[in-house]
């Protein structure tokens, strides 16, 4: 199977939304932009990407997301004054960022949908694989979690979807899968229940958060009915793929997610990468042990 697939080059991040949950902060700036210590969330999307050897960062972007397109350009003027000043450990981080993928900016001109998203997309990746992670959501996985759902989808030829298990209490905040093994880490999905109670959960993996699509999602999407609120979402046009084919879910090796939709998982984020940053690991440690709790 392995020699009969085509290799995966491409990842599309829809970052269109309003950031709704996070405002006043998110009235004049995306929530993607937000920083984690000292890189905004939507780095630490890419890099994942990269890090799995993805060659184009397609962007599904509104008007109101200009600062993502400028993080990821280049900035002469900045550049050159971190140059004039010696400060060459900074100037090659900047070079860097927009040196990581080829970036290509789709607009989503109205809200519609992450299902919507994603078909904007589709011009842009045409007749091959590619991953869809979203812009202010990430694993922390040793491999990376775009890296073990390649992996799959190069031995099974399958659709792939990331997994983490969720304490039973949570499970009615995510997609849980009903499943049925293949081997080790890797699931059959029979289906997955949107938010059910603990006592109907079928288990305890929730799948969401970076996917693997063959292009043939486009054609479910595009013909996909829109939900009440009028817009289509992802999540139903992953049922009928379902329905036709083998979809897998990937239960990522020691993984941690970071829901950076959310504040108090946004928080947690910044706090963990605090703790592990050169410069602010040692200080924050000691003021969190200082801390009354």
């Amino acid at each position: 199977m392995a020699n009969s697939v085509k290799g995966v080059r491409k990842a599309v991040i829809p970052a269109a939304g309003f950031g709704t949950r996070f405002l006043p902060a998110t009235k004049a700036q995306p929530k993607e932009m937000l920083p984690i210590v000292d890189k905004p969330i939507i780095q630490y999307v890419v890099e994942g990407a990269v890090e799995a050897g993805i060659e184009q960062i397609i962007m599904v972007t509104g008007w109101h997301k200009r600062a993502i397109e400028d993080h990821f350009d280049k900035h002469f003027e900045l550049e050159a004054r971190l140059e004039k000043d010696g400060k060459t450990e900074l100037l090659e981080q900047i070079r860097k960022i927009s040196e990581l993928a080829n970036f290509v900016y789709v607009r989503q001109k109205e809200a519609l949908g992450n299902g919507h998203a994603v078909l904007t997309a589709r011009e842009i990746v045409g007749d091959e694989p590619f991953l869809v992670m979203w812009g202010d959501e990430f694993f922390q996985a040793d491999p990376c979690a775009p890296a073990q759902l390649i992996s799959a989808y190069e031995k099974y030829g399958k659709c792939a979807i990331a997994g983490v298990r969720i304490p039973k209490e949570d499970v009615h905040k995510y997609g849980i899968a009903d499943v049925s093994p293949v081997e080790e880490n890797i699931f059959k999905i029979n289906k997955i229940f949107e938010k059910p109670e603990p006592a109907e959960a079928p288990s305890d993996l929730a799948t969401h958060g970076s996917y693997l699509f063959t292009p043939d999602i486009f054609e479910i999407l595009e013909n996909l009915k829109p939900a009440k609120s009028g817009e289509i979402w992802l999540a139903d046009a992953i049922d009928q793929l379902i329905a036709k084919r083998d979809v897998y879910a990937v239960e990522l090796v020691g993984a941690k997610y970071y829901d950076c939709g959310d504040k108090v998982s946004y928080l947690k984020a910044v706090i963990d990468h605090g703790l592990s940053h050169p410069d602010t690991a040692s200080e924050l440690r000691e003021y969190l042990k200082g801390l009354d709790l």
